[in-house]
């Protein structure tokens, strides 16, 4: 049942098919032009260097310039819902996709933490953990040894539609957990996971192994495989303009007039 031997199923449909040249590549760079904000030569080499390693690229980003680039290139339902936020001060997280799914249960199950334990066996380093529980509060799914076990293969984070536990370990590790709040209650009895590996939906967004997220104080982004190179060149350019307009509106230039320059806000 791992991910890793899962064949691909039928394709998302969640992204919009774009109806018109604006999403174009050659419209990005029309309008970089226009504005003067043109990609630089350390922005091309970035990208060059890093073009087999997107974790890379997206250690660079943050999660509202690739919102907005999704948005711009036909996908604007890619975001989770803001109950998903850091819980640990370590509030950075981005790699590839492992999905999981676990239900609530009304008593142990016969062989506990199986699967659990199984995803976090297969995964492998730049992978993060991406767990559908129905926004479930009633137990921690997640704590310090899982960190622990995670951390030491180089797996970058887990997200997740319900609480941890351990805060006083997890707190000082450099390991990002996100799910939607802190209990001491086990999750032995009451939410185990059924799935791993599959393709989940969390908050109306769809995810499956392979796709890519990003995720820090504002929330998280998934990034869908088919639209990753796309959506890290659009996103490293995008940074770049807006690393120009910040230093516009820090000299005084009116918002109206750097906005109408650069079309950036």
């Amino acid at each position: 049942m791992s991910g890793r031997k899962q064949k691909e199923h039928g394709r998302r449909v969640d992204c919009l098919k774009p109806n018109s040249s604006q999403y174009s590549s050659d419209s990005f760079a029309t309008a970089a032009r226009q504005s003067g904000l043109a990609m630089t030569a350390v922005i091309l080499k970035t990208f060059a260097m890093s073009n087999d390693d997107p974790i890379t690229i997206l250690e660079k980003l943050y999660a509202a310039v690739v919102a907005d680039v999704l948005d711009t290139i036909g996908c604007p339902n890619q975001i989770l819902s803001a109950d998903v936020h850091a819980l640990t001060p370590a509030n950075r997280v981005c790699g590839r996709v492992f999905t999981a799914r676990a239900v609530e249960v009304d008593k142990v199950p016969p062989e506990p933490y199986k699967l659990e334990m199984e995803a976090i066996d297969t995964m492998v380093a730049g992978d993060v953990l991406v767990v559908d529980a129905g926004h479930n509060r009633r137990s921690a799914f997640w704590g310090e040894l899982l960190s622990t076990a995670c951390q030491a293969k180089g797996v970058r984070g887990a997200v997740m539609t319900t609480c941890a536990r351990d805060l006083w370990k997890l707190n000082e590790m450099a390991f990002p957990v996100f799910g939607i709040g802190v209990t001491p209650a086990d999750s032995k009895g009451r939410i185990d996971v059924v799935e791993i590996g599959q393709p989940i939906t969390i908050d109306g967004v769809e995810t499956r192994n392979g796709d890519y997220l990003i995720g820090d104080v504002d929330g998280v982004v998934i990034i869908p495989a088919d639209k990753l190179e796309e959506t890290l060149h659009h996103s490293l350019e995008k940074v770049s303009g807006e690393n120009t307009v910040r230093d516009e509106l820090a000299a005084g230039v009116p918002v109206s007039e750097v906005f109408r320059k650069h079309g950036i806000l």
